[in-house]
């Protein structure tokens, strides 16, 4: 990125930023500077505080002290309509859009009315909308419902939404999470267009080597605590972990071990097939074996999930959990059978985020908690009892069992997600997006949970976006491309660059094969 004239005023400041929750402090006198035309990284672990200093910029919440400063000027917000007139724009990890409204709906929610009668000019927003829609590489009709479209493609349309007014600072809360490398890649080009024009980014992610490729200066929070403020140029990528978790993090990689193939098979699958999202795949499961499921976004992993799950049905082909015939009519069915899945959506998906950390732990194994057999009521003092387990257990940073689930952050409520699978004396469970917005610590202590799990003899399917982390936890990965395998990889024969070989190897050849025939023709 280009070198930024910190000689001139900043465009936003925030002096001494202080925020306490319930006597928790969330954010102790953060200092924080944004220039025109800058990306600025802010990293640290979850509950370090950066959501909160988002909100508190937002106009969502106000600090309890502490200055906030918009062009040299004094600010002081009384709600997210003051940040929006000021054009300030924040993509928040979690999508705020409206599934039963089309593209271009939600693109033009809020929007200022163009006619003299209050209406909206369509032709014109039509066609603003496609040049954005172009900008960003999304190629989907205008009247396409957001609720078909995927994860992926639904947060170009959050991206989409922020470009169709002039902006002057923009906000991403890890906007690459569920974006292939592709998508990320013109992202980035988007970032590199707002930014010269002079356009500010306050860019979140956990994903570090994006921070040291994208941003101009960095920020790292720790504990409500602003522990480092630098030039991305003057640090590396080894003392940015350093100053997130406090010490040195070192990963290792899984030693390649072929001992799980002595085991029995919990669960296979022969051609299952449904429509053209997942197509005669095959695989078997050992006991204690982590396999791993790769592929660019819209590959067909997490609809293959899905049939495990007893989300969606086959249309043809076979599956067996311990040599049986395995078809879950539900989820239930699928939950009573021994399979859980830890969803790539937490908080749409895994959550109940208006209930306490006690509720959402204890809601998949309510039949545990009864008074009695006969009597359906709940034991308070079991259901506490497990959670506040479960929270020292994962180390779940939470004022009490008793908090709303919104309230945490977003690593954390990852961990109550997947607390409330360790309820249940399951034999497979999925993680897809394990580590998807988690810091690098919370990302070591999920990595070792789901070890733990496969050392007890379950069978542990990953789904990763992250061609990283497979080959840290992984014995086996299967590589999807367009709901087919395409490439299996094994022991020390993993690697990200073998990965993202088998990946791309789908699509090259295949653009070949097509224009060959064009050729031909």
């Amino acid at each position: 990125m280009k070198h930024i004239d910190n000689v001139k005023a900043p465009l936003l400041q925030c002096k001494e930023i202080s925020k306490s929750f319930g006597g928790v402090d969330a954010l102790k006198k953060v200092d924080l500077d944004i220039f025109p035309g800058e990306v600025h990284g802010l990293i640290g672990a979850n509950g370090a505080g950066k959501s909160t200093l988002i909100k508190i910029i937002s106009g969502d919440i106000t600090q309890d002290s502490g200055e906030i400063y918009y062009e040299g000027k004094p600010l002081v917000l009384n709600g997210p309509q003051d940040a929006y007139k000021l054009g300030f724009s924040f993509i928040h990890q979690e999508l705020n859009l409206v599934p039963k409204f089309t593209i271009i709906e939600n693109l033009t929610l809020g929007i200022k009315k163009e006619s003299k009668f209050g209406l909206i000019e369509w032709k014109s927003e039509i066609e603003k909308t496609k040049e954005v829609l172009k900008q960003i590489g999304l190629n989907h009709s205008l009247d396409t419902v957001v609720s078909s479209l995927s994860v992926a493609d639904q947060w170009l349309v959050s991206i989409a939404h922020s470009l169709m007014r002039n902006i002057k600072m923009i906000c991403m809360d890890e906007p690459t999470a569920s974006l292939s490398a592709e998508e990320s890649s013109n992202l980035f080009q988007v970032i590199e267009r707002l930014t010269s024009t002079g356009v500010s980014v306050l860019y979140v992610s956990h994903r570090l080597d994006e921070i040291m490729q994208l941003c101009d200066g960095i920020s790292v929070l720790k504990d409500g605590v602003c522990v480092l403020t630098t030039e991305k140029s003057k640090i590396s990528r080894d003392e940015l972990v350093t100053a997130i978790v406090g010490r040195e993090e070192k990963s290792v990689k899984k030693a390649p071990s072929q001992e799980y193939k002595n085991n029995q098979v919990i669960l296979s699958t022969k051609n299952l097939t449904w429509g053209n999202k997942v197509k005669n795949v095959s695989i078997d499961l050992h006991e204690g074996e982590i396999l791993g499921f790769a592929g660019l976004v819209g590959s067909g992993r997490t609809e293959f999930a899905n049939l495990l799950f007893g989300v969606e049905k086959p249309d043809s082909g076979t599956m067996q959990l311990n040599g049986k015939p395995y078809y879950p009519k539900n989820v239930s069915d699928a939950i009573e059978s021994g399979v859980g899945l830890v969803p790539e959506e937490r908080r749409s998906q895994g959550l109940v985020l208006k209930n306490t950390v006690n509720f959402n732990i204890n809601m998949i194994n309510l039949k545990s908690v009864k008074v009695s057999k006969w009597i359906q009521l709940l034991s308070t003092k079991k259901t506490t009892a497990i959670s506040r387990s479960l929270v020292e257990r994962l180390q779940i940073k939470t004022p009490s069992v008793h908090t709303q689930v919104i309230n945490l952050s977003g690593g954390n409520q990852q961990k109550v997600v997947i607390g409330k699978w360790l309820t249940r004396d399951l034999q497979v469970l999925i993680f897809d997006e394990p580590s998807r917005g988690v810091d690098v610590g919370a990302r070591s202590e999920i990595h070792s949970k789901i070890r733990e799990l496969a050392k007890d003899g379950k069978g542990v399917i990953v789904i990763s976006s992250d061609n990283e982390e497979l080959p840290f936890i992984c014995d086996t990965v299967y590589i999807m491309a367009e709901g087919n395998l395409v490439g299996k990889l094994e022991g020390g024969d993993i690697s990200k660059e073998a990965i993202n070989y088998k990946s791309y190897e789908h699509v090259i050849n295949r653009n070949t094969m097509k224009k060959e025939g064009r050729d031909e023709q």
